[in-house]
């Protein structure tokens, strides 16, 4: 670990921090943590518009997948190796990459060439998260620690509540100093990471502990890549790939082999390994990274689809949606705050997790109450009771972890708290993403064999001044256009056919007249023509009382009109019962998942027209937080057998520093003890063969004959 400056007082035999000193380690912490907590808020406000710019969205999932998978694979590996070489070096290394990264993506010229830059970024950002609570660990004691988490959490809500409107500015400019607005989305992390850069190097500062190991576990590093990499690719692409195609199957090979082998190259590289299995005969650690996956799971579905809910069903903006899920983010402070006062002054957690899972839990069910109409209040108070809930967990089961390991595994326990909770938040984002958008198709279908609410879009679909307004035109290629010509060409072809079928009765009829004289032949064009006309008048009054938007020209050619609101009305009445019983008998959906893969055709639509496809996505969503709901209460039931012990008076520097110093005392202690050992066992000596020895000339008095210990004895006074 880097030595201390100078002018730091922290030493290391001098390992206690002043409430000043941390306050300036802190803000060091923060600064690296801002830098990340912004830039996702802001690049996931802008990608829709960088997806747009490079002609990718569709290949959107690949820069939040790469993102993601580096991230998540650099955050044990961070861990392990600031144990050995200190955690200051590491997380300057991070803010670097990070930088590296944003810088570069600046440049992207296609969505493939960002995805790889933001994996560059996943690579520092997996420091960024990790290490600032390896520090704490390092430097506050368990009880002390939950004191400082509020400025960790404040980070969080600051860059909540400003990601989404530096994303929507920069989104929103088509350039800004010459540069494309999107890309400073990215350049805007390049003086911000500085600024951090300089407060780290300048504030960061802890004493330099003993290396135990400087062995770095390269296979254990590289069996996490082979067993996360195809996993984390399928969790994020197989809905688009099928879950039992090919590629698919691979990747659960794969991954599955890379499980195995990581854990047997663990298992033999004992305290040196990447995350030492040692650490799992803890109860209390085992039961805190249990806990961790399934709230990483629930708060991954809660803050992925809860953005896209207010967006869509409520029709928010996304600086709007930023600002909505401040509730989260404050019950989320509030309750990290109050717990951590309590348990600084307590020293008990215990009850916090139970709690905490219950509150999320809650929030969960409220949100299952949803309807399509449901107020942004009702909703705000859901995601109250989940930050509530959140906030006594995250901080909470990262205590317990660290708290059941000494300083020399501090590093790899916190980072693999953090790790488990993102695989958590990964099989989560998966899982529930996958399970929206597959019962979508089914939720949409099932709203569109609603009586009320077909006829209600039907209405406004076919209604001329509304079908061809600019803000529906989306919403009528995308959906309606289809149903609409489907419909409209059935009922046209139908009474066109009426109309030549008595055209042609008429000439048939003039003909026969002709042929047995009753007409001269030489009329026979000028009375046809006038039988045609009468039967198109008579084709025509029963066509438009069977149907009242045809409309029948002279010439017996037939359209529809749907300018008249009684006709349209009677003309949607007559077709609904007809699409509903077709859409019942049918056995598939004749919607799919590309239906909603670009949601810009709902942005000012009538509600009519929407209603239906919002009411779907209401539906699946729910569906999604009872999932979550219940995953949570596994959680919850866990808590109720989670054993915590009392958590520890001392930092993890002054453990060790006291430990050091006990050992230096027990060393002196054997030493002296050893030497007064020795001087008794002199004094029982009898005299040697020497002693007998004549006494040599260089005594003093030597007599003739005086052996040493005459000598000694006579010389003693």
């Amino acid at each position: 670990m880097t030595d201390v400056a100078v002018k730091s007082p922290v030493t290391k035999s001098n390992p206690v921090m002043t409430h000043r000193q941390i306050l300036f380690v802190i803000f060091g912490l923060m600064a690296g943590m801002f830098l990340s907590a912004l830039d996702q808020t802001i690049v996931g406000t802008a990608i829709r518009t960088i997806g747009d710019d490079l002609n990718g969205l569709s290949q959107q999932a690949w820069v939040t997948t790469a993102y993601l998978i580096l991230s998540t694979i650099a955050t044990p590996i961070y861990g392990k190796l600031s144990d050995i070489f200190g955690r200051r070096p590491l997380f300057i290394f991070a803010i670097v990459v990070f930088i590296i990264g944003s810088v570069a993506a600046s440049f992207s010229s296609s969505m493939i060439e960002l995805a790889a830059f933001r994996a560059i970024q996943g690579l520092g950002a997996g420091g960024l998260m990790s290490m600032p609570l390896a520090i704490m660990g390092d430097i506050l004691a368990p009880r002390e620690r939950a004191k400082y988490q509020g400025y960790f959490l404040a980070v969080f809500g600051i860059s909540s509540v400003i990601g989404p409107l530096v994303g929507g500015l920069f989104a929103g400019a088509s350039e800004i100093l010459f540069i494309a607005g999107w890309r400073w989305v990215f350049l805007i992390n390049v003086p911000i990471g500085i600024i951090a850069l300089a407060i780290v190097m300048r504030f960061l500062h802890i004493p330099r502990q003993p290396r135990h190991s400087v062995r770095i576990d390269w296979f254990g590093a590289a069996t996490v890549i082979i067993a996360l990499v195809p996993l984390l690719l399928v969790a994020e692409q197989g809905r688009d790939w099928g879950w039992s195609s090919p590629i698919s199957i691979a990747c659960y090979v794969v991954g599955g082999l890379g499980i195995i082998a990581f854990i047997i190259v663990e298992s033999i590289m004992k305290d040196d390994a990447l995350i030492p299995l040692k650490l799992f005969r803890s109860s209390t650690f085992s039961m805190a990274t249990v806990i961790g996956v399934f709230v990483g799971f629930g708060m991954f579905g809660a803050m992925l689809t809860l953005p896209l809910y207010l967006q869509l069903v409520l029709g928010s903006s996304p600086t709007e949606s930023g600002f909505q899920l401040l509730p989260m983010i404050l019950g989320l402070m509030i309750s990290s705050i109050a717990s951590g006062q309590i348990i600084s002054r307590t020293g008990r957690y215990r009850i916090f997790p139970t709690i905490g899972t219950f509150f999320m839990a809650a929030g969960f069910f409220t949100l299952t109450l949803m309807k399509y109409d449901t107020s942004y209040w009702q909703i705000a108070g859901s995601m109250l009771l989940i930050g509530l809930g959140l906030g006594q967990l995250m901080q909470t089961l990262t205590i317990a972890s660290q708290n059941s390991v000494g300083l020399r595994d501090m590093g790899v326990a916190t980072s693999a708290s953090t790790f488990f909770r993102q695989i958590g938040g990964t099989l989560g984002t998966a899982v529930l993403l996958s399970l929206l958008f597959t019962v979508m198709p089914a939720n949409l279908q099932t709203n569109f064999t609603d009586k009320a609410t077909l006829t209600a879009a039907l209405d406004a679909a076919l209604d001329p001044t509304v079908a061809q307004a600019p803000e529906n035109q989306g919403i009528m290629t995308k959906v309606y256009d289809p149903i609409v010509s489907k419909v409209t060409d059935g009922a046209l072809t139908q009474a066109q056919d009426g109309v030549n079928q008595a055209k042609a009765a008429a000439a048939s009829v003039v003909a026969q007249q002709v042929a047995a004289g009753a007409i001269p032949a030489s009329a026979q064009a000028q009375a046809t023509a006038a039988a045609q006309a009468q039967a198109i008048t008579s084709a025509a009054a029963q066509i438009q009382q069977e149907l009242p938007v045809a409309k029948v020209a002279s010439d017996g050619t037939v359209t529809l009109d749907f300018s008249d609101a009684t006709a349209r009305q009677s003309f949607v009445d007559t077709i609904v019962p007809t699409i509903i019983d077709n859409a019942s008998s049918s056995s598939g959906s004749s919607f799919d998942n590309s239906t909603m893969d670009d949601t810009a055709f709902l942005n000012g639509a009538d509600p009519r027209l929407s209603k239906p496809l919002l009411t779907a996505f209401n539906q699946s969503t729910v569906l999604v937080y009872w999932v979550a709901m219940f995953v949570v209460l596994i959680a919850f039931v866990l808590t109720l057998f989670f054993r915590t012990p009392p958590l520890r008076q001392k930092s993890a520097l002054q453990e060790a520093h006291d430990e050091q110093r006990h050992a230096e005392k027990d060393a002196a202690s054997l030493e002296a003890e050893a030497a007064l050992a020795a001087a008794e066992a002199g004094a029982l000596v009898g005299p040697t063969a020497r002693d007998e020895e004549p006494a040599g000339d260089a005594e003093e008095d030597v007599e003739p004959g005086m052996t040493r210990r005459e000598y000694r004895e006579t010389h003693q006074d």
